[in-house]
């Protein structure tokens, strides 16, 4: 197979993915198997994958939509300058979350590990367990490792969902610290970094979840914001 057809070959796989796809996964597409499920030949290398990849990249420059590499793989993803255009096929806003999950997602983000008496120190309030149990629902939080202390607490860090979901590759993609005002506390300052991407983020799941919907029952019901936010409120009152 040529480098045209390798690269057309990846393109569609790319196009029609509903997920990133690593290189190890991109593999797959060109190697043949025989009648015992045994490889054929060596197939195309992951060197030469990653050089189509960026050529792809290129192909797509200066187009309504990119390619990007993510923490999970590559995949097309509309570029945020479409968004406003987009946005007017989907009019309903997407469910904003509480401050007090915005507060407990930017500080394990920023500080993992942590646990969640290291939450509550930095907040100063406690933590609502169903807070931490919906940042473990929507995949972008999970025990990385228990603190070798009395009672052994989980050490909670973001996950590879939580990069693909706000574009990043690495944490190092995260907002520096230093680029906010050094007039904010350093509370808000976690909170200014992250809440554009969370909202985009939010905004990119509730869409796939009501696509999902509608394939499998029709109209999606309007969706309900954060829950655990009335609690939260009353804990932090309290």
């Amino acid at each position: 197979m040529d480098t045209v057809e390798a690269k057309k070959v990846l393109e569609t796989a790319l196009l029609c993915a509903r997920e990133p796809l690593s290189i190890h996964s991109l593999k797959k597409l060109f190697v043949e198997l025989d009648d015992q499920d045994r490889p054929r030949g060596a197939g195309v290398g992951a060197d030469t994958i990653k050089e189509l990849l960026e050529e792809l990249r290129l192909d797509w420059a200066g187009k309504g939509v990119e390619v990007i590499s993510l923490s999970t793989g590559w995949r097309f993803q509309s570029r945020p300058e479409m968004k406003l255009y987009l946005d007017r096929m989907n009019p309903e806003k997407p469910p904003r979350y509480s401050r007090a999950t915005l507060e407990t997602l930017a500080i394990i983000a920023y500080r993992q590990p942590v646990t969640r008496g290291d939450i509550e120190e930095i907040r100063g309030v406690a933590v609502n367990s169903q807070t931490i149990k919906m940042l473990e629902d929507r995949g972008w939080v999970d025990a990385v490792g228990y603190r070798d202390v009395v009672g052994r607490p989980a050490l909670l860090g973001t996950t590879k969902q939580f990069l693909d979901d706000l574009g990043l590759n690495s944490l190092s993609q995260l907002p520096p610290l230093q680029q906010i005002s050094d007039g904010q506390s350093a509370m808000e300052t976690l909170e200014a970094a992250l809440q554009e991407n969370f909202e985009k983020a939010a905004q990119q799941d509730s869409a796939t979840e009501q696509e999902e919907i509608e394939q499998e029952q029709g109209p999606a019901p309007d969706l309900t914001v954060d829950a655990e936010h009335n609690q939260e409120t009353n804990n932090e009152q309290t």
